[in-house]
């Protein structure tokens, strides 16, 4: 067997050799692909489906007590999955939902956000992200991301007013925000952060676990995340008054196991016993998933690090950061769509930061349609003031037309990333002349 170090220096090698050669050998212009099939990509959490999974649906099948609360504790998968789960993450509590957006009412109703509030986000992020501050009455203010994908923290602070009450620090594609200067920020004006992490599930900044640094933390369970029930969706924090809101929040005000401290607080429901069976089994298989991905987004970067004037996405710690693709930024949107072309044509494909998703999703909302024509807070003066759409966030959309990666995937083999590496080799100096 080839030892990894032998691997990597034949494959630059024999990547070097086509780095040199013209661009009339690019594949886009008659030279042959460096793969004869196109590199692809597959969910992550579904391939480690196997007999364990299958185990706990036929646990929660057999004692027909499928309710989270027809179970004591101690055999209940939703309570077991959320012990194990605060456990990973280094929180004090964890909260299992049915999804992300779940995950984010409840984040949103522990904080109380509402009606004359203003929360901060970055200008690129998921619907849910927005959609769930407005369902909160509350106002979202959109901050410019910058060159790591995430919130610029240099854009947060005179987005801030006496209605701020929440800062949402939202870790995208795998990779950590710049989460010391952004809980800096909220510490200095006395707000509270909320960290998303659905797209980085089991990254980590600086040793700790994405959702232990901030006040409140949510993670999205859903198909295409790091690990998976289909759906799914946890909320954690080391705050016992943010932990039971989101609690009772989460099955109509429910909390069996200790009196209520809160009263009666209005909830919706939020969990059952077969989401929680298969997260609990996709849990104790998280850390070999992401430990793969990684494994191979380090070949690849190692593969392509002496590339003359490579400009790779930002990262606040490269440690940290799951490895979901490997993003070149260019000087031009047109730059980066030639490069999308070749590389499509050596049959390994690159993908924007916001996937199919060409633009950002905050212009979506230029029109601020909600499901009750008459919401009070778009409607309010304060609300007609704050820009929305296209024109609040140039430079985010900037970025995302110039990055363009190679999405990588915990079961891709040597072979894989080193047609990877071979790809980014071949085409990048033809692309981007020295």
């Amino acid at each position: 067997m080839v030892d990894r170090r032998t691997f990597l220096a034949a494959t630059a090698a024999a990547a070097a050799a086509s780095a040199d050669a013209s661009a009339d050998q690019l594949a886009l212009n008659g030279g042959s692909p460096v793969r004869m099939q196109p590199l692809t990509t597959k969910n992550w959490g579904p391939q480690y489906y196997d007999d364990k999974e299958r185990q706990q649906l036929e646990d929660v099948l057999e004692g027909r007590n499928p309710f989270r609360w027809s179970n004591p504790l101690t055999k209940s998968k939703v309570a077991i999955f959320e012990n194990e789960y605060a456990a990973r993450m280094q929180t004090k509590y964890a909260l299992g939902v049915t999804s992300g957006t779940a995950a984010l009412h409840a984040a949103m109703a522990a904080l109380e956000v509402g009606p004359g509030d203003e929360v901060i986000l970055p200008a690129w992020t998921w619907y849910s992200c927005y959609n769930t501050v407005v369902q909160a009455g509350a106002l979202p203010v959109f901050a410019e991301i910058d060159q790591s994908f995430n919130i610029d923290p240099d854009d947060i602070e005179h987005r801030i007013t006496p209605h701020t009450k929440v800062i949402m620090a939202v870790h995208l594609q795998g990779n950590p925000a710049d989460m010391d200067r952004i809980l800096a920020i909220a510490r200095k004006h006395r707000l509270k952060v909320l960290e998303d992490c659905s797209q980085s599930v089991g990254a980590s900044y600086n040793g700790r676990p994405l959702g232990s640094l901030g006040d409140i933390a949510i993670y999205s369970l859903q198909q295409s995340k790091t690990i998976t029930a289909g759906e799914g969706g946890a909320v954690v924090t080391n705050d016992p008054y943010l932990y039971e809101r989101a609690f009772r929040f989460h099955d109509v005000t429910m909390r069996k196991d200790f009196p209520s401290k809160l009263g009666f607080l209005p909830g919706l429901n939020y969990m059952n016993e077969f989401t929680g069976g298969v997260l609990l089994a996709q849990l104790r298989k998280l850390d070999t998933i992401i430990g793969a991905v990684r494994g191979n987004a380090r070949r690849v970067y190692d593969g392509i690090r002496d590339l003359p004037g490579l400009h790779l996405r930002s990262l606040p710690d490269p440690k940290g950061e799951l490895g979901t693709g490997i993003f070149l930024g260019f000087k031009t949107k047109e730059e980066r769509q030639r490069y999308g072309e070749a590389m499509k044509a050596e049959n390994v494909p690159v993908a924007s930061p916001a996937g199919s998703v060409v633009l950002p999703v905050v212009p979506e909302i230029e029109n601020k349609v909600t499901v009750t024509p008459g919401w009070p807070s778009f409607n309010s003066p304060r609300g007609k003031s704050i820009r929305y759409g296209r024109e609040c966030c140039p430079r985010t959309i900037d970025i995302l037309g110039r990055f363009a990666g190679v999405m990588m995937s915990p079961k891709f083999t040597e072979s894989d990333t080193g047609d990877a590496i071979a790809a980014i080799r071949k085409v990048y100096p033809a692309i981007v002349p020295a």
